[in-house]
């Protein structure tokens, strides 16, 4: 568990996928340390029920009055991470209404997802996960350089990573598509997007904005939903059932997640792996030193952009994207 009780008050985050699991959890947690937190998510009605659960239950460890006395505020801004037009009219709706962004937590996810195409064209599991997350935070990194110091960026990926590769001529896996290879290859792009982003700040001299990656654990959760029609029938209530037997609950699995977000000492490092609320060692291709910076080439390409060797000009490009 994370034992940081440092508060947020007048901060503000921004946390996508929170209507349910980790997320919420994660929401919950933050909100109750006196954040402003927003809940970036595609389904409004569930996101508003959301938000009353959050409001009126505080996490196991905070007693009631004392929640309501301290808390935060919580807000809910339209996010569809299967639309990049979403990612920039959510990002431009951010930049425009919010004063200051101080934590980004790149939490939302599918898994098992069936072989399917985004209106942008790239299979749904490569977007939802790494090229939504990838384009957004670009979009909200001036705003946090205005936010700093001790601004955060938290992408949320799995141990599944050490059995995955990068094939970087089909990453869309048009040739070899399958629905466990497919979330396996997007949380090593979690990881290695995470280190390379951390590298290119601290080249371009921009301090006072951090990036994680972490492993939250296994969790019963909704990310399970597809397996039982892509991997075989009755997948979702065993991976639920052995979860829930052997593993963690949504508030344990958001632990980490909350620990590089409000830990002390994770305030001075970046680029780093997280789990169990502390530093993990990284295996396989996690360890490539080719592969973050081919990842990210890879993912501009895909999303029409130039990489420039000043990050601060190409910063600007990507904002012109929003016009």
């Amino acid at each position: 568990m994370c034992t940081s009780k440092t508060r947020l008050d007048c901060k503000t985050v921004v946390i996508t996928g929170a209507s349910s699991g980790i997320g919420k959890e994660t929401a919950r947690d933050l909100y109750a340390r006196g954040a402003r937190v927003i809940l970036a998510c595609r389904n409004m009605e569930k996101t508003n029920e959301a938000i009353e659960d959050i409001k009126n239950n505080p996490p196991s460890h905070i007693n009631k009055d004392k929640y309501k006395n301290n808390a935060g505020e919580l807000a809910i801004y339209p996010l569809d991470l299967r639309s990049l037009k979403s990612v920039r009219n959510c990002a431009k709706n951010l930049l425009t209404n919010e004063a200051h962004i101080h934590i980004l937590i790149n939490n939302a996810g599918v898994a098992a997802y069936p072989n399917e195409k985004t209106e942008d064209g790239f299979q749904t599991t490569l977007q939802v996960n790494h090229l939504g997350h990838f384009l957004l935070t670009l979009l909200l990194l001036p705003k946090m350089q205005l936010s700093s110091p001790n601004c955060r960026i938290i992408n949320v990926s799995s141990l599944t990573y050490i059995f995955a590769d990068i094939d970087f001529d089909d990453i869309n896996l048009e040739r070899s598509y399958a629905p466990c290879k497919s979330y396996m290859q997007t949380k090593l792009a979690n990881i290695l997007f995470t280190k390379e982003l951390a590298r290119r700040l601290k080249a371009s001299n921009i301090h006072g904005i951090n990036v994680y990656s972490l492993h939250p654990g296994i969790v019963p959760s909704e990310i399970s939903q597809y397996s039982s029609n892509t991997i075989f029938p009755g997948a979702t209530s065993c991976y639920n059932a052995f979860a829930y037997l052997f593993y963690k609950n949504a508030e344990q699995g958001a632990q980490t997640t909350i620990y590089c977000c409000v830990d002390e000492e994770t305030a001075n490092t970046t680029g780093l792996y997280y789990s169990n609320c502390g530093v993990a060692t990284l295996y396989r291709n996690a360890n490539n030193d080719q592969y973050p910076e081919k990842l990210w080439n890879v993912s501009c390409q895909l999303l029409h952009l130039e990489p420039e060797e000043d990050f601060t000009t190409f910063l600007k490009n990507v904002s012109r994207q929003m016009l």
